[in-house]
């Protein structure tokens, strides 16, 4: 069976200010991805959760636990 790696979590603040600096520099969205550590992707999908949920934004702290997770959920991962 494969383990996954633990997923990382990072703070609202670091998360607002990843997005503050792809939008206020000229360097491109990939090099201030790789220089903090993350997925270009991830940097968009921050500025568009951001965007849609203003300041509510990361407010959770991140996935769900196991223990919150449905049955159905936690079998089908199983299955896999």
């Amino acid at each position: 069976m494969r383990h996954r790696k633990p997923y990382k979590t990072y703070t609202r603040e670091f998360k607002q200010e990843a997005v503050h600096l792809m939008e206020t520099t000229d360097r491109p969205a990939a090099e201030v991805a790789m220089e903090l550590g993350i997925r270009r992707n991830q940097l968009y999908k921050w500025k568009q959760q951001l965007a849609v949920k203003g300041e509510t934004v990361f407010s959770g702290s991140g996935r769900p636990k196991t223990e919150s997770l449905s049955e159905l959920t936690l079998l089908k991962r199983e299955n896999e």
